[in-house]
């Protein structure tokens, strides 16, 4: 909704009739959530339920309240109140007449509301001043269908009475240099901008619950292997950094128990629920798992399995790891496809940033970019979440790398400035460390500033598979090998599951290839991309390692696949922007590239 309403048409400020007074007033906006979308699809349906809701305010709320309305534009109003509890009343009359609708169009057509308390000036035509930019200002805080107000109103209401209040901390609005304190009046949405502040640092990641199978029959020996089953999918799972898993110490309760998917999630907060039967014959199991979505209540994966005892009380077992590679993909289909078609405000936040991290990697251009979208997206949703700008500055980093920028430059420098910001958000944060050396090194050749970073990351958490995986290529850029190798084995070691493995496949590669060991390296570029065939990074990698062990042929072949999908590369292009060059191999592997047919 824009401030602006007709034309300047008023007399000038010294005719008394219009001289302007200065009064202490609660100003309310309130827009129409999506109202170009929604005219585009029902025009004149949107604009009679409209019309229907202004009579409503005018008649029945404003009079109610003690209000004056100051503006009406066709999707949005302003209103002003003497007082905040009056002014909050109206706000939550409106929500609530907007959602009582028809059932075809209310679920559509909802409203999002600002408010705050300032002195401000007023003539008979409109009201002036910073309060009033800052009520709508407030305003793009709220989702659809919530109320947010300034700390001006909070200290007007009465807790409970008023309405139940929810912190949400400082926020940063557009133009204005410091953040503002703001509080939501009622439950969030279902599509909050802005999370509560005690759950700044929530996982953005979906949850997953795994339940204790259930044993078909009532043999006491046979129960402990329900545990042995659930035991084995959460470890394996909670080695995937994308999922957050609930303690098989709470998902315990529910076992034996006749629950629904429901049920879980409203007990557990999960967002997918894993769980099955089993039947043992002898030292032989026959196991039936399933995969639930909580949101949808849609049955995403199920299968029978067969198995022996044995093989659960083995490090990689196989029954446990076929369950946990199904749910893996599982998730991962549903939530890609639903970050590639749905409309970013009907997404969960945490489907959003599944989306997002894997369409990071993905290398069709178009649902690269859709990544960006997610991230920028979420990250007006939640602004003080140090997981976002650090995701966004690795994107840019694949973005370079890619060859989808004609300005490396400039996405270097914005890559460092999330990097950065994240590492302002939490600076203990793991990922957020290890990310930020991954643009030192790869964007800005700083490899000293790199290592610290990794050392950091891997101090706050020995267990962040990034820092590892980002730290093997520091040393192959150095021609260290045998640290290179040692990180790149850890890193793989702790992220089997990974859903960007091939990812993990590419790097590892690279520095299999920096240590000498060719076929290795070739072997790993070529699994690598079978999962994704379009990474230039990896076909690099394989045309060097095949010439350096003699493969003339196939390095040819490659070579000319490489220079398919990125024309522009050239012996120059690759040494002017390859980490390796200066203190490491990076030459020769250049000298290479020339060999199978790479252009000078």
């Amino acid at each position: 909704m824009t401030l602006s309403s007709r034309p300047n048409n008023m007399p000038s400020l010294p005719d008394p009739e219009f001289s302007l007074q200065r009064r202490r007033k609660v100003v309310l906006v309130v827009d129409l959530v999506e109202s170009v979308s929604l005219m585009q699809a029902d025009e004149l349906r949107v604009i009679t339920r409209w019309q229907a809701f202004l009579a409503h305010v005018n008649q029945v709320v404003l009079p109610a309240n003690e209000g004056r309305l100051v503006k009406s534009m066709g999707d949005g109003l302003m209103v002003e109140f003497e007082s905040a509890p009056q002014a909050v009343a109206a706000a939550l009359d409106m929500h609530a007449w907007m959602t009582a609708g028809p059932r075809d169009i209310a679920p559509l057509m909802q409203l999002r509301a600002g408010l705050h308390s300032a002195e401000i000036y007023s003539d008979q035509h409109d009201i002036y001043g910073a309060g009033v930019n800052l009520a709508a200002r407030i305003a793009t805080l709220a989702g659809p269908g919530e109320t947010v107000v300034s700390t001006a109103i909070r200290d007007s209401l009465t807790d409970g009475l008023d309405g139940m209040l929810e912190d949400l901390g400082e926020c940063y609005l557009k133009h204005l240099e410091a953040p503002v304190r703001a509080w939501r009046v009622g439950a969030a949405g279902r599509n909050p901008v802005v999370i509560a502040k005690r759950n700044y640092a929530a996982p953005l990641q979906p949850t997953i619950a795994v339940i204790p199978f259930t044993a078909r029959s009532r043999e006491a020996e046979h129960f402990a292997v329900g545990e042995l089953i659930a035991d084995g999918v959460i470890a394996q799972l909670s080695r995937i950094s994308e999922f957050k898993l609930i303690s098989r110490l709470s998902s315990a309760a529910f076992r034996d128990r006749d629950s629904t998917v429901d049920n879980v999630a409203v007990n557990l907060g999960a967002d997918y629920v894993v769980s099955g039967s089993y039947v043992m014959l002898g030292t032989k199991l026959q196991v039936n798992a399933e995969l639930a979505g909580s949101r949808d209540h849609v049955l995403l994966w199920t299968d029978r399995i067969h198995g022996d005892i044995a093989d659960l009380l083995t490090a990689q077992s196989e029954l446990v790891n076929t369950i946990s590679s199904n749910v893996q993909a599982a998730i991962s289909q549903k939530e890609v496809a639903q970050a590639l078609t749905r409309p970013l405000p009907t997404l969960a936040s945490c489907s959003l940033m599944f989306g997002a991290m894997s369409l990071t990697y993905s290398m069709a251009r178009a649902e690269f970019f859709r990544a960006q979208e997610l991230l920028l997206h979420l990250m007006e949703r939640h602004r003080r979440h140090p997981l976002l700008p650090a995701w966004l500055a690795k994107w840019h980093v694949l973005q370079v790398e890619q060859g989808w920028t004609d300005d490396a430059t400039a996405v270097a420098h914005r890559a460092l400035d999330h990097s950065s910001r994240a590492l302002d958000l939490d600076p203990h944060s793991s990922l957020a460390l290890a990310i930020d050396g991954f643009v030192r090194c790869n964007l800005h050749q700083d490899f000293d500033a790199a290592a610290d970073r990794y050392r950091a990351a891997l101090q706050c958490n020995a267990s962040e598979p990034l820092a590892w995986l980002f730290l093997g290529m520091l040393h192959a850029f150095r021609g260290e090998a045998a640290p290179a190798l040692d990180a790149a084995e850890r890193a793989q070691a702790l992220s089997p599951l990974d859903p960007a493995k091939y990812f993990y496949d590419s790097l590892a590669a690279s520095v299999q290839l920096s240590a000498g060991n060719y076929e290795r390296s070739i072997e790993l570029a070529r699994r690598s991309l079978r999962a994704n065939g379009s990474h230039l990074s990896t076909h690099r990698a394989m045309t060097i390692a095949q010439v350096m062990a003699g493969h003339m042929d196939e390095a040819r072949a490659s070579a000319a696949r490489l220079m398919q999908l990125d024309p522009q590369l050239t012996v120059s292009r690759y040494l002017a922007r390859s980490p390796g060059v200066r203190v490491g191999p990076g030459r020769r592997f250049a000298e290479a590239l020339q060999a199978a047919g790479v252009p000078q």
